[in-house]
C-alpha cells in the first residue's frame, strides 16, 4: 500500500479507520494489538499513519480542487481534543463545504477538512488563498480579512 511499507492495505486501512473514523488514539491501538499478541509500538503506528496520509494525498488534492472550484462555500471550525504528553489539548478542525444543489447546481457536494493547533485567522486565510467567491461563515473575527 505504501512504498517499502510492511503493512498491507487491510492493516493500513484498519489503523487509519480506527484513528480517524473511530477516534481511537494510537496508544490505545498499540495496547489492543499487544493484548492480541502483536507488538506494534506507538512510533510504528504513527509512521503508518504518516505513510497512509502520504498515499492518500493525491485523493485529498483532487477533493480539495473540487471544493475550491465552487463559487460558494460554507466555512466553519470546531474544537477537537488532541492527545499530548500527559494531557489533552484543544485543536481546531476547519471545514469547507460546497453544495449548490439548493441553488440548482449539478456538481456533487463535497467537504474538505484542515487541522490547526489554534484558531487564529491566518488559518482560513491560508486555506482559502487564491479562492474567491461567496463565503458563508459565522461571525468569527478571523474571517474578517477574507470578507
Amino acid at each position: 500500500a505504501t512504498p517499502r511499507g510492511w503493512a498491507g492495505p487491510g492493516l493500513l486501512a484498519m489503523i487509519l479507520f480506527e484513528k480517524f473514523g473511530q477516534h481511537q488514539p494510537l496508544n490505545r491501538q498499540a495496547e489492543r494489538y499487544a493484548r492480541e499478541g502483536v507488538p506494534l509500538s506507538l512510533s510504528t503506528l504513527a509512521d503508518q499513519v504518516g505513510a497512509g496520509a502520504a498515499a492518500l494525498m493525491p485523493l485529498f488534492k483532487r477533493l480539495e480542487a473540487h471544493v475550491l472550484a465552487a463559487s460558494r462555500l460554507h466555512g466553519d471550525d470546531t474544537t477537537v481534543p488532541v492527545l499530548a504528553k500527559g494531557k489533552t489539548e484543544t485543536g481546531r478542525l476547519w471545514t469547507y463545504v460546497r453544495d449548490d444543489r439548493p441553488f440548482g447546481g449539478a456538481d456533487p457536494p463535497a467537504a474538505v477538512f484542515y487541522y490547526s493547533r489554534d484558531r487564529r485567522g491566518e488559518h482560513p486565510a491560508a486555506h482559502l488563498a487564491g479562492w474567491s467567491g461567496i463565503l458563508q461563515a459565522d461571525a468569527f473575527g478571523g474571517y474578517g480579512d477574507l470578507y
